[in-house]
């Protein structure tokens, strides 16, 4: 059973779900929305209370103003005003990606709120020696958006990645053609997301000192990805060492049951 909620907060409607019993868990992905959790919720959902939600501009959760910017900092207000809205003082909290920077953000502007963050794969591309190169590639990928569309500008994005498009570990496409949400999600990100969430920087001093525990996960098989250098460059200025979880960077996907073992015991 999947309980639907809806939360104004300051310029947007949020959608949330929450499924399971147990211990809270929020799962976080930006610009992934709730369903794309949906599976590794449901693996969860065995011994905890699972929350999801569509990030703020993405699917169900609406703008005031579709042309404000999303940034690291207001996602992490919006887990903040969920968490509240819950009555729930603590949660551990799941990121993805750009949820995982999310996450960051939440630890850091919003002390005692978590437990601990798993942070998997967190994009944050200021992190590395080649930042100025790497933040350029990401520009460019935007101005390709706004020249040739959303599917030169997703063709250039995963390149840039790391995955190989002509290769066995290319992420499938959706079955059928991309919806009309699909199409407005992957525009927002490019337009109004992207730019925010790579050039975000952690506060590293604040995340050593503070109460939460922060892991750093990275898939088994994702050392070929810019994403990989990303968090093994968190690791090293946070001292720990990153935590391995089956697939790549959309490894709680392919393998949800899996992936949600590893989580556990965490």
């Amino acid at each position: 059973m999947t309980a639907i909620h809806t939360l104004d907060v300051p310029g947007a409607r949020l959608h949330y779900e929450v499924r399971g019993t147990g211990p809270l868990l929020l799962v976080v992905g930006a610009p992934m929305n709730a369903a794309a959790f949906a599976p590794l919720a449901d693996a969860l959902a065995e011994d905890h209370t699972v929350v999801t939600h569509d990030p703020r501009g993405i699917s169900g959760s609406r703008l005031d103003d579709p042309e404000q910017d999303s940034t690291p900092e207001l996602r992490a207000d919006d887990i903040a005003a969920i968490l509240d809205d819950l009555g729930a003082e603590t949660a551990d909290v799941f990121g993805s990606s750009g949820g995982a920077v999310t996450g960051l953000a939440l630890v850091t502007r919003h002390p005692g709120r978590v437990r601990t963050l798993v942070a998997h794969e967190p994009p944050l591309l200021e992190l590395l020696s080649d930042a100025a190169e790497q933040l350029a590639a990401t520009d460019d990928i935007i101005e390709t958006f706004h020249r040739d569309g959303i599917g030169a500008a997703w063709m250039k994005f995963m390149a840039n990645a790391g995955f190989d498009l002509g290769g066995e570990d290319a992420p499938a496409p959706p079955p059928g053609e991309p919806s009309e949400q699909d199409l407005a999600d992957s525009a927002r990100f490019f337009a109004h997301e992207l730019r925010g969430t790579v050039r975000h920087v952690p506060d590293i001093a604040a995340l050593k000192a503070g109460a939460a525990k922060v892991v750093v996960g990275i898939g088994v098989t994702s050392g070929h990805l810019l994403t990989y250098r990303t968090s093994v460059a968190l690791t090293e200025l946070l001292g720990t060492q990153p935590v391995e979880f089956p697939g790549d960077h959309g490894g709680f996907m392919g393998q949800p049951k899996e992936f949600a073992e590893v989580l556990r015991t965490l």
